[in-house]
Order: structure tokens, then sequence, then C-alpha cells
């Protein structure tokens, strides 16, 4: 599926890191980042992360929650959180429903050698779950701050 912005984003159900229940309607009333990686503690993922965390408090000064989506379980997502104090919630899609929902999942192609997996991409939606803004392909470094931008224009 490919979200156009504008358009309502897919609904979801994912547990987070503490077993709690997180829906597109618990994220209602707030803008949000929801932003796909492959894998915890791998190196991309821990830049794009500890930069998510080092802006924090400027999203959370803009009212907006920060998610992060991986297939990584419960207990992947806590020893992330644990080693690089990441003050946000991380989603746990062992079954890849929300990822594929999303149009995140497809062939990557790394130093010559064509997989499947998640393409690192970035949705951030109105307090109504409309997309303003996807990114897709991200490049870690230096992306928080893109977002930060595109926020502090809604």
């Amino acid at each position: 599926m490919d979200l156009t912005e504008g358009s309502k984003v897919p609904d979801f159900k994912l547990i987070d890191q503490n077993d709690n229940l997180i829906t597109l309607e618990s994220l209602a009333g707030k803008p949000a980042v929801l932003y796909f990686y492959p894998k915890d503690e791998t190196p991309g993922c821990t830049v794009e992360a500890c930069e998510f965390r080092d802006i924090y408090t400027e999203f959370d000064n803009l009212d907006c929650e920060i998610y992060g989506i991986s297939p990584d379980d419960e207990k992947s997502h806590q020893k992330f959180i644990n080693n690089h104090s990441l003050p946000f919630t991380l989603l746990c899609d062992t079954d890849k429903k929300m990822i594929t929902d999303y149009g995140v999942w497809g062939e990557k192609n790394m130093y010559g050698k064509v997989s499947m997996g998640i393409i690192r991409s970035t949705f951030l939606i109105d307090k109504n779950g409309i997309l303003i803004k996807k990114w897709t392909n991200v490049n870690a470094k230096g992306h928080a701050e893109k977002v930060k931008s595109e926020l502090q224009k809604i």
C-alpha cells in the first residue's frame, strides 16, 4: 500500500515494550512520529534512535509523541531502551502486519545482495491520524532534525 500525504493512516494494534496495547485511536489528540526501523541494536537503528532521544524534549514541547516500530519483541525493546536511555515508546510488530500495512516491507539492496526487509521509513501524522509527511529509504544520520522541522510547520 502506498500511503499518500493527506490520507488517513491505517489503524493498528501493537504492544509496546511494557506489554501495553497501543492503537491509532490511542494516539488521537496530538501529532505523532511513527518511525519504522529494521532491528534493535544495529548501527543505523541505534544512530536514528539516539538522534530522536537527543532532541526528544523538543518534540515533547511540540506535544508530539515518538514511536519506534520494528519486528523485535518486548524484551529486545526493553534492552534497547535501557542501553541507550530512550525516552520514547517502542512498538512490537512481530508479525509485521503494521509494517506491511504501511508499505515499508520490501526489497533492499545492500552491497549488491538483494533481500526482503524493512525499508527505514517515517510517518508524521496529525492529531486525527492524517499523514502529514512521509520519508522512505531514510538515512538515519540527521533524520530526527528533518522530522522536527516538518513538525514545526503544523
